[in-house]
């Protein structure tokens, strides 16, 4: 569009440029937040707190954890976190993991993880409140992460969902799912998909891919002693063999025995 000047000349009208605009409107909302933020400081946090929280929980797999009631999982977080490691640092990263139904684990297997890993695992709600007391009671005294509290079923949310790491939101992501776990699967159910997708070292998942590689036998046929020594592996399963004859493993198993023979397993 144009308009005469009375000089014989044409010039083009000028109109807003829409860039510009937008930027002025978001300079003027910033500002006008900054000094929201500014005169209300504590409550500025608290409400950038909860939308945090908030959208923290809305994107939690609720209906993931629903769906293992009568669905196996894939590929676990852990196992993503152990390959994407294992690319970046070049390395091939090949996964052996072979399901059993709870049904074909004997029952000395399954007592000797519980006693190793979650001794209330059978009467509590997901969380072992007297062993998280005395956790952090030994880890202030000793100012060190030097003992954990973590249920069967907070390890199991864990590796299926969450990382390794040990951030504040991480730990409110794995309480939230706990709870939802223990509400939405029954214990034995919980039990299966813990002994089939806990690390038993590098590549090795599951209780059966464990007996195979470490004894050359199918989790059926485990003796109470190597039952005693693939439990002792499991904090720290890179580290420790269970077919090594190291003092820790002897050390480990042994104690496992006894607590299993204390409580007549």
């Amino acid at each position: 569009m144009t308009y005469n000047t009375g000089m014989g000349e044409q010039t083009q009208e000028q109109k807003p440029d829409p860039e510009s605009f937008g930027q002025r409107v978001t300079e003027k909302l910033f500002i006008r937040m900054w000094r929201i933020v500014k005169n209300h400081k504590l409550k500025s946090i608290l409400v950038v707190l909860t939308i945090w929280i908030g959208l923290e929980i809305l994107t939690l797999p609720f209906g993931d954890v629903r769906s293992l009631k009568a669905k196996n999982p894939g590929e676990t977080a852990f196992m993503q976190e152990h390959r994407e490691r294992a690319v970046a640092a070049g390395r091939r990263f090949r996964v052996s993991q072979q399901w059993v139904p709870l049904s074909r684990v004997p029952k000395h297997v399954i007592n000797a993880v519980i006693v190793a890993e979650d001794g209330s695992f059978w009467i509590h709600n997901g969380f072992d409140w007297d062993e998280f007391k005395e956790s952090v009671e030994q880890n202030l005294k000793e100012r060190r992460a030097a003992r954990g509290a973590s249920t069967i079923t907070q390890q199991l949310v864990k590796n299926l969902y969450l990382s390794s790491s040990k951030n504040p939101m991480r730990k409110l992501r794995e309480w939230i799912l706990t709870w939802w776990m223990e509400e939405q699967l029954g214990k034995r159910r919980i039990l299966e998909l813990y002994l089939n997708v806990i690390e038993w070292g590098n590549g090795i998942y599951g209780v059966q891919a464990a007996a195979q590689r470490y004894f050359g036998k199918n989790v059926d046929d485990l003796t109470r002693e190597e039952a005693a020594r693939l439990a002792a592996t499991i904090p720290n399963p890179r580290r420790y063999r269970a077919d090594a004859e190291t003092h820790y493993l002897v050390r480990k198993s042994g104690l496992i025995l006894e607590r299993m023979a204390a409580r007549g397993l």
